[in-house]
């Protein structure tokens, strides 16, 4: 796979079930380097595998679709354009012209059907008077200054969040297929929180919408609580879980007998803020109130894994996804406390959804970004190959698992990815950020891209991933920079001493976010690089306290409180041992790991006289290697192998002494 090749990865949504079961609607989406912008459309994939799947929508970017639970109409997100806003739309289940019915100023981000097929509950962010377009002739940089007096206030992606939280609207579904009718129907508000509200679900009964938010009276804690408002207006009330414990509550639905609530939480321990390797539970807790029951085991198994959620199964039961030593897998939990692991192995689960008595599945696995599937009788029935162009076009590499022990006998666990040829090949050590990530098994464009052009690639999860136990997530709390690098580097000498073909005289390290600080912190330690990529690092944990969007909670999680403990842990501190070339990568709007980490952490390299270069992306946040635009994307691949090249030169890869 080469950069020209991003437009080639096709990733797939959740599904949506048709309440026939007979059929699922996804959205397709990819990179288009053209239109500089991510392009998708939804496709219709029949159970019956004698019927092809088929595209079905041509809007710009048609995403998260969604039948009514009557199965007539089916609801989707739409962007006209690489800067529209999406806005939710509906259309026939049956086919026609898709009729939009919102008009939101900053977009619809999430929304779901009532029972009755009769409404929608979606979510937006609602500026606040004067602010993003809404005073007419008035440009950002001449709004009014903004007043801070928390400590949550930004967001990366998002921006400010205070001037603009995210809110909940009911809007009722217009009668479809009468006369065209180009108005928009009236939304009527739901939520008028100061902080976030989280996506909006319905009861069972249509009576009532559920939502999470911050308690009103802790809007500089982790805590959440789950709400529930009438449909027909009032005061939303928190839910009362009867239980001491405070929670990050990311996701709450009530069951289809309306008998359970099921939500997904995250502890905090007794402090409140303790977020450090807190597996994420899946807890049920009677509609009528209770104490909540965990239906998983907090200490072995982490049910949100990113861009997951809950999904119904039958009366009483729930789908959720679970990380699981570089895999993700989907369980079936019921109420009264049945479960079934019901897919695993070496594939990644995206997303699941049930109807009709059909349950779907979305995927990616080591030769897919993106695939649906059907479980009939315990075994996966593959519908769609979203990825066969890639493969078609590209030599993809399938990694090889492996297991090498540390110096204590700790196992640590990842995978090698070879290229073709005898060798010996020079090696890419990649460290994966988070900390409490994980890599895995599914098709990783990074990977690929470095194989192709002759480099050898390790990846492995080390003290401090999700997806092994919460003891090994723990064990880096206070000792960033220790048994963490002792495993990423066990895990290089292993890999080097069981295959021939890895040249050990040629080696470079890389690592974005938490993996740019285990980067750079090896390379201050050790000098068996002959070369570094430090992107989008967290490099100097004092200053991140007051400018990251989780500063002021982050760096005191994981190394401490005290101005010592957090210098002490500071690559940056330790700059003047590094003497390993070093390309440094950052955005211009990373809020997660602001630029000045990179900025200074690179002027502290070149000040002491360590080659270095300093390569930042306008407009890019800290997703631009995931969703940044298209053509930046494939400029930092081209960026990466040219300094590559220079250190690590390959015949597929060749520095500019050797392509001449």
């Amino acid at each position: 796979m080469k950069p020209e090749h991003l437009p080639l990865l096709n990733t797939v949504s959740p599904p949506a079930v048709h309440p026939d079961g007979t059929r699922a609607v996804v959205s397709v989406t990819r990179p288009d380097l053209e239109a500089d912008a991510y392009v998708g459309q939804l496709w219709t994939v029949p159970l019956d595998q004698d019927k092809l799947p088929r595209r079905i929508t041509r809007g710009f970017r048609d995403t998260a679709p969604a039948f009514s639970p009557d199965g007539l109409v089916l609801a989707f997100l739409r962007a006209d354009g690489p800067s529209s806003k999406a806005q939710l739309c509906v259309v026939e289940a049956d086919g026609g012209e898709p009729q939009v019915i919102t008009d939101r100023l900053l977009g619809v981000e999430t929304f779901s059907w009532s029972p009755d097929s009769q409404r929608i509950v979606f979510s937006t962010r609602e500026p606040v008077a004067g602010r993003y377009g809404t005073a007419a002739g008035i440009a950002p940089e001449a709004e009014e200054p903004r007043l801070v007096t928390t400590l949550d206030y930004r967001l990366n992606g998002a921006g400010y969040t205070r001037d603009k939280p995210r809110q909940l609207f009911l809007v009722a579904v217009p009668e479809l297929g009468g006369e065209p009718d180009s108005s928009v129907p009236d939304s009527r508000k739901v939520t008028s929180f100061s902080t976030d509200t989280g996506p909006g679900t319905f009861s069972a009964d249509g009576s009532a919408v559920y939502f999470t938010a911050a308690p009103p009276a802790d809007t500089d804690g982790l805590a959440t609580a789950i709400y529930r408002v009438p449909v027909t207006g009032g005061e939303p009330v928190a839910f009362d879980l009867a239980s001491p414990a405070r929670q990050t509550i990311a996701e709450v639905r009530e069951s289809r007998d309306g008998r359970w609530l099921f939500f997904i939480a995250r502890d905090l321990g007794g402090s409140g803020m303790d977020f450090v390797a807190r597996n994420a539970v899946l807890f049920c807790v009677p509609t009528g109130g209770g104490v909540p029951v965990p239906l998983t085991d907090p200490e072995m198994m982490d049910v949100l894994p990113p861009g997951s959620g809950i999904e119904l199964r039958g009366p009483d039961r729930a789908l959720v996804l679970n990380s699981a030593e570089g895999t993700v897998e989907l369980l079936e939990l019921g109420a009264t406390g049945e479960h079934a692991l019901l897919v695993h192995g070496d594939r990644a689960v995206t997303a699941a959804a049930w109807a009709g008595g059909s349950l779907f599945v979305s995927f990616a696995d080591p030769s897919s970004s993106g695939d649906l599937a059907a479980l009939d009788d315990g075994q996966l029935r593959i519908l769609t190959d979203f990825s066969a162009t890639l493969r078609n076009s590209t030599d993809i590499t399938v990694p090889q698992e492996v297991t090498f022990d540390a110096p204590d006998g700790y196992p640590v666990h990842g995978w090698v990815l070879r290229p073709a040829g005898q060798g010996p090949h020079p090696v890419l050590l990649n460290i994966h950020g988070g900390p409490f990530t994980q890599f895995t098994v599914a098709l990783f464009d990074e990977a690929q891209v470095y194989v192709d052009a002759g480099y050898a690639v390790l990846m492995c999860n080390p003290r401090g991933s999700a997806g092994y136990g919460r003891d090994h997530g723990l064990a880096i709390k206070g000792r960033f920079g220790t048994v963490d690098m002792q495993d990423v580097l066990a895990f290089l000498d292993g890999a080097l001493a069981k295959y021939a073909a890895l040249d050990a005289g040629r080696l470079g390290i890389m690592g974005g976010s938490y993996g740019g600080y285990l980067t750079a912190w090896t390379i201050a330690h050790h000098h068996r690089f002959a070369a570094a990529i430090v992107e989008r690092g967290f490099l100097d944990p004092v200053s991140f306290e007051g400018s990251a969007d989780i500063g002021w909670y982050f760096g005191a999680g994981y190394l401490g409180s005290s101005d010592d403990a957090l210098a002490n842990r500071s690559p940056l501190k330790l700059a003047a041992r590094v003497q390993t070339p070093t390309l440094v990568i950052h955005s211009e709007n990373d809020l997660r790991c602001p630029l000045e980490q990179g900025q200074r952490y690179y002027a502290a390299l070149k000040r002491q006289g360590t080659e270095a270069e300093l390569l930042i992306f306008p407009g890019e946040d800290h997703e631009l290697s995931r969703s940044g635009r298209p053509r930046h994307r494939r400029q930092r691949f081209e960026h990466i192998l040219r300094w590559w090249a220079r250190f690590l030169p390959t015949p597929a890869n060749p520095g500019e002494a050797s392509s001449g």
